[in-house]
């Protein structure tokens, strides 16, 4: 879907300004004050501050216990606790009017039982694509785009790396249709990558082509301290500025960005060793800084983690929070909404 500067909305980024970025070709991000990182910026509408939820169907390594590595071949392998996790999860937040924005593994719809997953969609949950075997799409090399595929080489002989990268996400499509009736709500890169999908017009042309107005890609580097010592004022400031870095832009091509925002569960329980309440306290900010800002807080999570580090659904509780204590000036919405809000009509 191709956008120019004359059909895009900018919301207060001049034209000039549009085209230069283009130009430079980098992305231009939409979000009013986003770019200046000041709480007191005006936007030029009355729009709320978007905050999603949203939630990887896929399993972790080193969950639920550490050393548990061969989730990184059955990445689909579902186990009970994370299913229930994630309708138990959908259930909060849509009795708090909100919903949450699934990605889902295709690997998932081999499982004997997928009445869970046709649960969360009936209730209106959107699901996404998150690639059948969880691939790198921006992989280089045969080696580089699953764990499967370096132990079982044979599956993809002879294919070449984008065949597989594009059939991979087809697959999935196929199989959210087929097997659970979901008619599939946008992409999700598995992984995060700074930089998002610049420089790799391929990708992004790929996407376009697959019927995706929108991808979520980027997760910005931010500081997370030194792993099991609780984070400084200094790291949680850096996750606060790193927001301004995580708000949706769109791609030279036209594709849209809708970023997560830092900081990740599996980033601060997996990599750093945080406790609950860090973590707690890094979304509650990371949060506020958009309300206040009425930007996109796309926080990003995985069931298979959350299960064994936040139990009683701690941080999903506080975005709703955080939301209904916004005095309207907040809403939870789905990454679909958020793309939407920047998307010519």
């Amino acid at each position: 879907m191709a956008m120019n500067a004359e059909s895009l909305n900018t919301s207060g980024v001049s034209r000039r300004a549009f085209l230069s970025a283009m130009a430079a070709g980098a992305g231009v991000s939409l979000v009013p004050g986003a770019q200046t990182g000041k709480a007191d910026e005006p936007a030029s509408d009355n729009r709320k501050a978007q905050i999603a939820i949203t939630l990887d169907l896929e399993m972790s390594r080193h969950y639920p216990r550490r050393g548990m590595m061969e989730w990184d071949f059955q990445k689909g392998n579902l186990d009970d606790a994370t299913k229930q996790y994630a309708v138990e999860a959908a259930r909060i937040v849509q009795e708090r009017g909100g919903v949450i924005h699934f990605f889902c593994v295709g690997r998932v719809l081999e499982q004997a039982d997928v009445g869970w997953l046709k649960e969360i969609a009936a209730a209106g949950h959107p699901i996404g694509n998150h690639t059948y075997d969880h691939v790198y799409v921006l992989a280089k090399t045969r080696e580089e785009i699953q764990f499967r595929f370096q132990r079982a080489p044979w599956l993809i002989e002879g294919r070449e790396i984008d065949d597989v990268i594009r059939e991979n996400i087809r697959t999935t499509t196929l199989a959210l249709q087929e097997r659970a009736g979901v008619a599939e709500s946008g992409f999700r890169t598995p992984g995060g990558f700074a930089d998002g999908l610049a420089g790799r017009e391929d990708v992004q042309q790929m996407l376009l082509d697959l019927g995706y107005p929108w991808v979520s890609s980027k997760y910005p580097r931010h500081d997370a301290g030194e792993p099991m010592q609780e984070p400084s004022a200094a790291v949680y400031a850096d996750i606060v500025r790193a927001q301004a870095e995580a708000q949706p832009f769109v791609y030279p091509t036209g594709l849209v960005e809708v970023p997560m925002n830092p900081i990740s569960d599996v980033n601060a329980f997996r990599t750093n060793f945080w406790k609950l309440p860090y973590f707690l306290k890094a979304v509650r900010q990371a949060a506020e800084w958009a309300i206040e800002r009425r930007a996109v807080f796309d926080f990003l999570a995985h069931p298979s983690c959350l299960v064994v580090e936040d139990p009683r659904f701690e941080t999903i509780k506080l975005l709703c929070d955080l939301t209904e204590q916004s005095n309207g000036r907040a809403e939870i919405v789905g990454l679909d909404r958020i793309a939407e809000r920047i998307t010519p009509q």
